[in-house]
């Protein structure tokens, strides 16, 4: 393959059984909830949606200025969350037939810094909180209806870029290229 591209493997086989040619290097992906569709964030700052079944592209998402980094499907499938190189955090209306622009929040507070590392990003279980790695060595914790920070946890010493959030308990851990890995405490929502 030339093309970047993305592939669907079969495990039991240890091999691709189809693939998608992309013009721009794929930094995240994720599944729908049915399976049926593939986001794909890129150096191009766009998510593709690909339709799995047809094999082509569904729809894309714009609105990063920069690499997006991460993609993430909420818990209830209805939307995407994305981290992009822009210092943006955004969720989109990723429910079937959504009118108008897709992208209904975005968030801020997270800096890449200079490293520009693939910096990840999490959902809390119930959705109510979305979690990021920043390039300046914090794990920062949003409410997702508010839009506001609940927390910004120091601790590292290198870029984190790794976060989530744990199922059941109101834990984060994060990962960080100061080769730690930080587990806190934060409230619960309320």
């Amino acid at each position: 393959m030339t093309a970047p591209s993305r592939c669907i493997w079969d495990m039991r086989v240890k091999d691709a059984v189809d693939t998608f040619e992309h013009p721009y290097q794929v930094t995240g992906v994720s599944f729908s909830d049915a399976g049926d569709q593939i986001f794909a964030g890129s150096l191009d700052n766009n998510i593709t949606v690909w339709d799995v079944r047809k094999r082509c592209v569904a729809y894309t998402l714009e609105g990063h200025q920069d690499t997006v980094t991460c993609v993430r499907l909420s818990p209830d499938g209805q939307q995407l969350l994305s981290n992009s190189m822009d210092n943006t955090v955004r969720i989109w209306d990723v429910k079937p037939f959504a009118i108008g622009h897709r992208c209904v929040k975005v968030l801020e507070g997270a800096p890449h810094g200079f490293e520009k590392n693939l910096i990840k990003a999490a959902w809390s279980q119930d959705g109510k909180q979305v979690a990021s790695g920043a390039g300046d060595r914090t794990v920062v914790v949003w409410d997702v209806d508010t839009r506001k920070i609940l927390y910004k946890l120091p601790g590292h010493k290198g870029c984190v870029n790794e976060v989530d959030l744990h199922p059941r308990e109101p834990i984060v851990v994060s990962a960080s290229t100061d080769r730690t890995l930080y587990i806190g405490e934060i409230n619960p929502p309320k």
